[in-house]
């Protein structure tokens, strides 16, 4: 995140459990974007005894380049009576991470059209993955091994991928050397991603059909 996330408590507590779910929740929206340009959080207390649904109420206002602002709000009117804070705070960045994920696939849909103009695809299949960080590494068709990222695979299905996993994808130059962009599946693990009965690449080490 660009700038250090802004969290303000109305007329509620702040404590320790409560600081460390938000700072928690705060991980797992940069980890769908980790671009974002601000994020404020305000957490406040509107009711003291409301005769149903939540006293509490959380906003998350978010601005991703080059001018997205989403807003994701959680004030359960219709619940059982008082739901924890905690359950709120958690409604509340569930619906700020969908959006997010919303706006990061329509935003890799619009860089494959235009990288599509400039770059040409590349058939590779899935050689590393490392599911808990987020990245794996995929082989190409002339053997070059090119890293990629969870955010770089189409319609958010990083968790589909397994070793052997065929995609199409466009390999660029990042900051740290090649990297796959816009990877697509076409085949499910073990299946030819080229012309029927053509193997694409070798198998990695080890990896059965």
């Amino acid at each position: 995140m660009k700038i250090p996330p802004e969290i303000t408590y109305r007329n509620v507590e702040k404590t320790n459990a409560i600081d460390a779910l938000i700072n928690e929740k705060i991980g797992k929206l940069e980890q769908v974007c980790n671009y974002l340009n601000s994020c404020h959080i305000v957490i406040e207390k509107v009711h003291d005894r409301p005769r149903s649904g939540s006293p509490y109420r959380v906003r998350i206002d978010m601005t991703v380049p080059p001018g997205h602002e989403l807003v994701a709000e959680s004030n359960p009117p219709d619940v059982n009576q008082y739901p924890p804070l905690e359950a709120v705070i958690r409604d509340a960045f569930h619906a700020a991470t969908r959006q997010l994920r919303d706006l990061a696939e329509q935003q890799r849909e619009s860089d494959k059209a235009k990288t599509n103009d400039s770059a040409e695809q590349t058939t590779a299949l899935v050689t590393k993955l490392f599911p808990e960080q987020g990245y794996g590494f995929i082989k190409t068709l002339d053997g070059e091994e090119v890293y990629f990222h969870r955010n770089s695979v189409l319609h958010n299905e990083f968790d589909r991928l397994e070793i052997g996993t065929g995609v199409h994808c466009v390999v660029e130059l990042g900051e740290e050397g090649p990297q796959a962009s816009t990877v697509k599946i076409v085949d499910k693990p073990g299946v030819t991603a080229g012309k029927a009965g053509q193997t694409i690449v070798e198998p990695p080490l080890g990896w059965q059909q």
